[in-house]
């Protein structure tokens, strides 16, 4: 099955941010993997943020890092079409910072592939500075890395859907559930303190929020079913106190968990939220974001 043809978002080509460090290796091998499925290019870039130090380093050190930066592109290229020989791989030696130089050469479409920690060109590129700060910015979709290396397929994909907003969430984990040949488990976790406040005692209340939770879950699920036809949907809504506990505990179970990136716009700068930052710390698979462009909904966070 094209995932193109069933009406959702198409899955784009893949940037890979190289910085010589075990977990950006990970990184590389992971987008190298997910380009071979997609039938697109894999590209890869090393920020040696020389602009930036021009300002304070001599031409030699500034010669000797676009040297250094050149021969790991190099290396991990060959690395790469060793393991992927029918891949086709570029490579960038960019002059500008590490956030700048993943944004510009995902362009429109691409999707950024980072390691959960790194070193070398990308500063330490961990969660908690630039890695966040990546993924936070983007205008396009972001995949941390993380999970243990040589896990078994779990054949599932998991969406975190928090409103109707998450439609495009959920079309991006059922195009990466085909590619998978997988299945796809759209996921919706609800805190009844949020959402019905003082009246929490009044069980006629929290019945009708409930049913209003399940019924936005279901309206997403029956679209996701009707576009892809041949995919196998499961929806699940659970009440917890925790929508962050529940969405870790069930990447234990899942090749990749797919959620909405950014805050919904209202909130000041480029920003994750705290259930958002959770799993980029806590996942036990990768984590794919997509930027979120609907409204937020009063009485809840997006996620």
């Amino acid at each position: 099955m094209d995932s193109s043809d069933k009406g959702g978002p198409v899955l784009g080509p893949l940037v890979a941010g190289v910085d010589g460090s075990e977990h950006a290796k990970r990184a590389v091998l992971w987008a190298s993997d997910e380009a071979v499925r997609r039938h697109h290019p894999l590209h890869l870039v090393y920020a040696a943020d020389t602009d930036t130090r021009l300002l304070y380093a001599p031409m030699e050190a500034i010669e000797q890092i676009r040297h250094a930066g050149g021969e790991l592109l190099r290396e991990t290229a060959s690395m790469v079409s060793e393991r992927y020989p029918g891949l086709t791989v570029t490579k960038e030696l960019s002059r500008r910072e590490p956030i700048a130089s993943l944004h510009a050469a995902a362009g429109n479409n691409g999707t950024i592939v980072v390691g959960n920690r790194g070193l070398g060109g990308f500063n330490s590129l961990m969660l908690g500075s630039v890695g966040l700060k990546v993924a936070a910015g983007a205008s396009t979709p972001v995949v941390v890395v993380r999970g243990s290396e040589g896990a078994p397929a779990a054949d599932v994909v998991v969406a975190a859907i928090h409103d109707e907003h998450d439609l495009d969430c959920a079309r991006h984990a059922a195009n990466e559930a085909v590619l998978r040949k997988a299945s796809v488990r759209l996921l919706h976790v609800w805190n009844v303190l949020e959402s019905v406040g003082n009246v929490v005692t009044m069980l006629d209340a929290v019945d009708e929020v409930a049913r209003d939770h399940v019924r936005t879950l279901s309206a997403v699920a029956d679209r996701i079913r009707a576009d892809f036809p041949g995919l196998t949907v499961q929806a699940d809504a659970e009440k917890s106190m925790s929508a962050a506990g529940v969405l870790v505990e069930a990447t234990r179970h899942a090749d990749l968990l797919v959620m909405g990136g950014r805050r919904s716009p209202g909130y000041f700068g480029p920003t994750l939220s705290r259930v958002t930052h959770t799993l980029l710390h806590h996942a036990y698979c990768p984590v794919e974001l997509i930027p979120r462009h609907g409204k937020r909904t009063p009485g809840g966070e997006p996620q």
